[in-house]
């Protein structure tokens, strides 16, 4: 089968590769000149415009779309329908929102011109390894490209598949985004914890090999875990700044819409977004809280040092209840919070609430501590 290509990136590329190892003809197109004379020596047949692919391709055709979501792929998308015809396919193997998906469906089945999305899986390793591929759009339009997608598969009949109509392909691959989102963050979490117990000295890269063989958590994430664990286990180039592509936002929203419960997807999209603020407001206003009710203590960001705070100015001795002590001061047998710290820490327990039926005796200092 000949097919267009129009993106030849990271995943664009490799994807004429693997077509073109597969026996398939493929047209290649980019903004990039450099890109196309790598296709080109690849194998595949080169085009420097629109016009040129669609004349270099058999009817009805076939093009494949591989930029990035929104602004790009909507623009890409048509411009090439309107050098298309009745029974030509455009193929979006991008990242799009499902809605644009949709609509982009039914703005091109008016031309009579079939629109197909796959949700695209794999990376740079699709290559060797092959895509997963959820795809979305008219069972015949679908099945026409059978061939393409067999290659592109990790197996012929393993791999891919139609998920339902236009929009399916590429929502089922934002669910897919974020579960994933979900699956970093616990690894994230659990190899943080084990890092931080530095009395057992253990060793993340091992840990993380283990885990591979046999392990019921073992994945193609942990494989990659435990490569760039091995390269430099504290990560010191790197920074902590998390980006999010989209997706998991996206599956946050629907699962809002649809009244569906999704607290792991949702936090490991919250933890991303904290990781790309430079400080936290709310952080601020939580420390800002502590040292206004109990005189907690604080770090500045001019020093970082921490300085106890008495704030009097809130508390007017005349409106302070006469049985409880001035902020600063301590009754006897009353415990602050480090106290509470150190006897949790020399007992492991727990303190139990002497009265259950009472929960309004919570100190709000205590309350704000498990919050935070």
């Amino acid at each position: 089968m000949k097919i267009g290509m129009i993106g030849l990136g990271k995943m664009g590329g490799n994807m004429v590769a693997r077509l073109l190892q597969g026996g398939q003809e493929v047209v290649a197109y980019d903004l990039s000149e450099d890109n196309i004379k790598l296709a080109e020596g690849r194998g595949a047949e080169g085009a420097r415009t629109l016009e040129e692919l669609i004349a270099k391709l058999p009817t009805p055709r076939a093009v494949w779309v591989m930029v990035p979501s929104g602004a790009a792929t909507e623009s890409t998308v048509m411009n090439l329908a309107d050098h298309m015809q009745k029974g030509d396919i455009i193929i979006d193997g991008g990242n799009s929102n499902y809605k644009d998906s949709q609509r982009r469906a039914k703005t091109l089945a008016e031309r009579g011109i079939d629109f197909v999305d796959v949700g695209t899986s794999g990376g740079v390793w699709g290559l060797k390894e092959g895509y997963a591929m959820m795809v979305g759009g008219e069972k015949a339009a679908v099945d026409s490209l059978t061939p393409i997608l067999e290659v592109l598969a990790p197996a012929p009949t393993q791999g891919w598949g139609r998920m339902g109509p236009a929009g399916s392909g590429h929502y089922v691959k934002m669910v897919h985004n974020g579960i994933e989102y979900g699956m970093m963050q616990a690894y994230a979490e659990g190899f943080e914890l084990m890092h931080a117990k530095t009395e057992m000295q253990l060793d993340m890269a091992q840990i993380a090999e283990l885990w591979r063989h046999g392990s019921v958590i073992r994945s193609w994430l942990l494989d990659l875990t435990t490569d760039a664990l091995s390269g430099d286990p504290e990560f010191s180039d790197l920074s902590d700044y998390v980006a999010d592509s989209g997706e998991g936002r996206w599956t946050v929203v629907d699962a809002l819409n649809e009244g569906i419960p999704a607290p792991v997807i949702t936090l490991s999209v919250q933890m991303r977004l904290r990781s790309q603020q430079k400080s936290s407001y709310a952080g601020k206003m939580l420390s800002a809280m502590r040292r206004a009710f109990g005189g907690h203590a604080v770090k500045k960001v001019e020093t970082e040092a921490e300085e106890s705070i008495v704030p009097e100015a809130h508390t007017p001795e005349d409106a302070r209840p006469q049985n409880i002590p001035a902020s600063g001061t301590k009754a006897a047998g009353a415990q602050s919070d480090g106290d509470t710290a150190r006897q949790l820490g020399e007992s492991g327990k727990v303190p139990v609430n002497p009265n259950p039926e009472d929960t309004g005796n919570k100190a709000a200092g205590n309350q704000n501590e498990g919050q935070s």
